[in-house]
């Protein structure tokens, strides 16, 4: 648990995490919930920066009222849950990530082994989001959330048997469960912010094309349209998907073919002009993507109109 000047501090057990809060030792080596109603945790205790070994699920039963969103702020004053993964840096946006909650889970990657959900835990986006990307839950929600974590609880300090792993196995995969499902309900509810997006979206790859930002930095990528509207590229990605049925990499490739089809539609340069205006290093690249996507070869495409 040394900490070398300013970088972060890594816990890898879970015993380190109880030790920087003053808790007794865990009575599972690799999975622990943390009861933040019930014991006597001092949040100030852990360092703002450092990087747990393992995955994380806490509730938070306030977040403040406003959930930075895009270039804007949300309000909603309810609770909610935030994941992190295993290796990934908490740092001062997330003042009380870990604990200081009514509940924080704390699973090493080891527990999972042998069970399906050591693969599948991997795909869950919500992992990889961003502390203002936080999953907001409404009362019922909350209820729901609540139960897993009480289930999870009771199986926790019960007696230890054959059948524990497995039962406690089956509440986490129920936690993911529940958060897949409310997640997707967050992006739908919020649907006027969501429009809002897309269209920051639109604009900022008509202004990449139209100002040859393509041609000097090649194609647009996932990452570059996520930091440019201040989200994750996993959760850009679950919203796209949610709204559009496309996720962010389709909705870029639709963009480009929509612009390749303008330009070969309404001007008379050549295939390797666009592939290169497009942000393509290759015309045949550029060739084989439009003929994946259309059925059609660029100059197929362009006889079409002639």
């Amino acid at each position: 648990m040394k900490k070398d000047d300013d970088s972060p501090l890594r816990m890898n057990s879970l015993t380190e995490v109880h030790r920087a809060f003053g808790l007794p030792k865990p009575a599972h080596p690799l999975i622990s919930l943390l009861n933040g109603t019930v014991a006597q945790i001092d949040p100030g205790r852990l360092p703002k920066a450092h990087v747990l070994g393992f995955y994380k699920i806490s509730y938070k039963p306030r977040l403040g009222g406003r959930l930075k969103y895009g270039q804007s702020y949300y309000d909603f004053d309810e609770g909610g849950l935030l994941f992190a993964s295993p290796g990934q840096i908490i740092g001062s946006n997330d003042n009380d990530a870990s604990v200081c909650s009514e509940y924080t889970l704390l699973i090493h990657p080891d527990f999972l082994l042998g069970y399906p959900l050591a693969k599948t835990i991997r795909q869950y986006g919500f992992f990889s989001y961003a502390t203002n990307e936080t999953l907001h839950l409404s009362d019922a929600e909350k209820t729901a959330i609540m139960g897993v974590f009480g289930m999870i609880e009771t199986e926790l300090t019960s007696r230890i048997d054959e059948f524990s792993q497995d039962v406690v196995i089956s509440q986490i995969e129920l936690l993911m469960n529940y958060a897949n499902r409310f997640y997707n309900r967050q992006f739908i509810t919020r649907k006027a912010v969501s429009h809002e997006l897309l269209q920051k979206l639109d604009d900022l790859l008509d202004r990449y094309f139209t100002d040859n930002t393509s041609a000097s930095q090649g194609l647009p990528t996932v990452g570059y349209l996520a930091e440019h509207v201040n989200l994750s590229p996993s959760y850009l990605s679950d919203m796209l998907r949610a709204q559009i049925g496309q996720n962010a990499q389709q909705y870029i490739h639709n963009k480009l073919i929509e612009r390749a089809k303008e330009q070969l539609s309404t001007t008379n340069v050549s295939v390797g002009e666009v592939s290169f205006a497009l942000g393509f290093e290759h015309s045949q690249s550029f060739s084989k993507f439009f003929k994946t996507k259309t059925n059609l070869s660029p100059l197929e495409f362009r006889r079409s109109f002639n």
